[in-house]
């Protein structure tokens, strides 16, 4: 029987999250998006704290654009809070999603900003 769209995702997320955890020295950067919205935090799997988040229904996101140029605003906001919470490098979870579009311009944007990954 062939697979639903969201159990093949949660099926190449679990492959992802096997290989990849985050700590407090490297924490994981995980993205979640939805049809009109996109979501991205940094997490410490050890304690299991979000050390920063960042979504594009933050008031500072400009909602000008395409969805891919408010996903590199949410990178870009989300690398910002991330380097103020003592973060330089992290681990990127793109959640079974394929890396193109939207999570591909979230990972740009962090880069911009200042991460490493």
């Amino acid at each position: 029987m062939a697979l639903t769209k969201t159990q093949r995702r949660t099926r190449i997320r679990q492959r992802i999250r096997k290989r990849i955890n985050g700590s407090a020295d490297i924490p994981r950067l995980s993205v979640f998006r939805s049809n009109k919205e996109i979501y991205a935090q940094l997490i410490d799997d050890v304690s299991g704290k979000t050390l920063a988040a960042a979504s594009s229904m933050d008031k500072e996101i400009s909602k000008e654009g395409t969805k891919s140029d408010i996903a590199k605003a949410v990178g870009a906001a989300l690398a910002k809070k991330a380097i103020e919470a003592g973060a330089e490098t992290c681990a990127f979870d793109r959640s079974g999603y394929l890396y193109h579009g939207r999570v591909k311009a979230l990972a740009d944007g962090a880069r911009e900003g200042g991460l490493k990954f």
